[in-house]
């Protein structure tokens, strides 16, 4: 079940069906943004979501998902496809440039919902490829 949950997760970030990904989360989701700090509740995911389709237009590729044997914890890997469209807040300007770039992502699960979210990507290496 815990599996299927986070194949949504992504199958709903694919689609841009950000009310579906929301749906995946409890109310007080805690969200760890890559090297940033951690954003709690499904509104502040929601402003984050809006601010990522504004700035960024990204594919997941290549997902395997792994879930503890209790169904608790989650893990995700995979590549990020994306282009980067409007200059992100203390980021490079933005000109369309592509960017290719594994991820990690660490889920806990409650009650059937992602209750957390914690994303890992090299900043470095997606500054290089935007030109940063």
């Amino acid at each position: 079940m815990s599996a299927d949950l986070l194949r949504r997760y992504y199958a709903a970030f694919n689609a841009g069906d950000w009310e579906g990904m929301l749906a995946c989360l409890t109310e007080d989701v805690a969200h760890d943004v890559n090297q940033g700090g951690r954003e709690v509740g499904r509104a502040a995911f929601a402003a984050f979501l809006a601010r990522m389709e504004r700035c960024y237009r990204e594919r997941v590729e290549d997902l395997v998902v792994m879930v503890s044997p209790d169904g608790t914890r989650g893990a995700a890997e995979f590549v990020i496809h994306g282009t980067y469209l409007v200059a992100d807040e203390g980021l490079p300007p933005a000109r369309g440039q592509g960017y290719v770039l594994p991820v990690g992502a660490f889920f806990e699960i409650q009650g059937g919902r992602i209750a957390r979210v914690t994303n890992y990507y090299n900043l470095q290496d997606w500054l290089r490829q935007v030109g940063g």
